[in-house]
């Protein structure tokens, strides 16, 4: 069966993009006005149970992701590509790049989760694992990551989003997966080139805590900073972030 998903551009550079544990191949703000579409082909995957997919049974595993990621991948023609994750999306390229790294040729993490386990204390770990049924959760998740400066308007409209787009399942069932799944030790000396971006006011996922484990896991790693912006670049600097994607991928 053929996987739903976005497509734009039709360039020789080619890239799967995959969404956070918030958001889906839609939500990515304006930037998807700004991709160069003669020097790039995006495609943009739903995960199963969000989006455009929202009823597409599944694990929701970051594994099923890699599956439905190659998959896709085959149905494309695409024999190498280059992957972008957002957040979660982040750890689940390194779930890709450890199941067909002859397959990648250049990742990109955007606020992307470390391959270790992302460690919670327990306060944490009730925001988090309460969020898939609780609104008020998602929105204090997403006003800290965003550096406690985004408007209400904006993360209510995130909030809505995201509860209307994804099934609680799927969201809670991804978060199970991803938060102790451990891949560091698969991904650790990978001469794969990787661009991670952070935001300046990203509260969780900062420079630092990219320095201390994407870059030393990955000895062909820059970690950049964007400023002005929190965890959702593509939304609050789009064009300092598809500046920096791009620039990326066309370095050879």
């Amino acid at each position: 069966m053929a996987i739903a998903h976005r497509r734009i551009g039709t360039g020789p550079v080619r890239v799967i993009v995959l969404h956070d544990w918030f958001a889906t191949s839609a939500n990515w703000g304006s930037v998807l006005d700004y991709l160069d579409p003669e020097g790039f082909s995006y495609a943009f995957l739903d995960y199963r149970g969000y989006g455009e997919r929202r009823d597409v049974t599944g694990r929701h595993t970051l594994s099923e992701i890699a599956d439905d990621v190659l998959e896709l991948a085959d149905q494309l023609g695409w024999d190498t590509f280059s992957l972008l994750g957002h957040s979660m999306g982040g750890k689940a390229i390194q779930q890709v790049l450890v199941r067909a790294p002859e397959r990648i040729e250049k990742l990109i993490g955007l606020t992307p989760v470390p391959a270790a386990p992302y460690e919670m204390d327990e306060a944490t770990r009730a925001l988090f694992y309460g969020a898939a049924e609780d609104p008020e959760k998602r929105r204090i998740i997403l006003d800290l990551v965003t550096g406690n400066r985004a408007s209400r308007h904006w993360i209510d409209r995130m909030v809505g989003q995201s509860l209307a787009e994804s099934r609680p399942d799927a969201f809670a069932g991804y978060l199970a997966d991803w938060q102790p799944l451990d891949l560091s030790a698969a991904v650790k000396g990978s001469t794969v080139p990787v661009l991670v971006l952070v935001g300046e006011y990203d509260l969780a996922l900062t420079a630092e805590v990219m320095r201390a484990t994407w870059q030393a896991w990955y000895p062909n790693c820059r970690v950049h900073t964007i400023p002005g912006s929190g965890h959702y670049p593509p939304q609050e600097t789009p064009v300092a972030f598809v500046t920096e994607v791009e620039a990326f991928l066309r370095r050879r």
